[in-house]
């Protein structure tokens, strides 16, 4: 039996990078997927498609993570389509990088209202029917950022570290329900935007990882596995870091 047979996930931002690997490791593994998507239609489509594949059921939705009203209109949408949710998979963000003394006020809100602010709103819409349930577990995506900090990354650092106290403080009030919530930091991972970096520069980010490599969505995604299956029924309130040795 596949680890994730006849569970549906929600998957936030999965058009690309870490969320589609994730979209791609879960139905492989027979879950029902369903996902949003901010802009293009045509990658969720395709996505959609690719998933069905698999022999599973997957629908794509246009949503805004970061409202609050579209968060619970997704809940509803899902429950209606699918008839259940088991996995929530906090995934989508977005950066704005500078340096403090550079940084605007609406940059650093935006970075907030998207990365923390999405986590809340989500995990609120799901958990009324995971309560329910008696069953759930949720996965919210923090960063190595959010554990040690980052020049340059005030409002990128400051949501992923809200991320991991919502994430141990969610598992404290959801686990008597038999709901699960841990947060996965990820480090250096390579998706189609650091492609675009310059490779002397990447290679240099890859030698000071003790894999000396960086991570793949792939990598990711296995981490993810764990944490939706029941092979980590007795885990809850846990930041994994997959980062190569990073932060060791």
């Amino acid at each position: 039996m596949k680890l994730l047979e006849g569970k549906t996930a929600i998957i936030t931002g999965a058009s690309r990078g870490i969320g589609k690997g994730i979209a791609q490791a879960f139905a492989r593994e027979g879950a029902n997927i369903a996902f949003t998507y901010s802009a293009s239609a045509e990658a969720a489509a395709e996505l959609e498609k690719e998933l069905t594949a698999e022999g599973i059921k997957a629908k794509g939705y246009q949503s805004n993570a970061a409202s609050f009203d579209d968060a619970q209109k997704l809940a509803e949408e899902v429950i209606k389509e699918f008839g259940s949710i088991d996995i929530l998979i906090n995934n989508a963000g977005i950066t704005k990088d500078n340096l403090l003394m550079r940084i605007s006020e609406e940059d650093f809100d935006k970075v907030i209202e998207v990365n923390l602010k999405s986590v809340f709103n989500m995990t609120k819409a799901v958990q009324r029917t995971m309560l329910k349930q008696r069953n759930g577990s949720i996965i919210n995506m923090s960063s190595v950022v959010g554990v040690k900090g980052n020049a340059g990354q005030t409002n990128y650092a400051a949501s992923k570290a809200g991320i991991i106290g919502f994430t141990k403080s969610i598992a404290l009030e959801l686990g008597s329900r038999n709901i699960r919530c841990n947060a996965i930091a990820p480090g250096f991972i390579e998706t189609e935007m650091t492609a675009k970096l310059d490779e002397k520069t990447v290679q240099g980010w890859r030698n000071e990882i003790p894999l000396k490599r960086g991570g793949t969505p792939e990598d990711v995604a296995n981490a993810c596995l764990f944490l939706a299956s029941d092979l980590s029924a007795y885990i809850t309130g846990q930041v994994l870091q997959v980062d190569g040795g990073m932060l060791t």
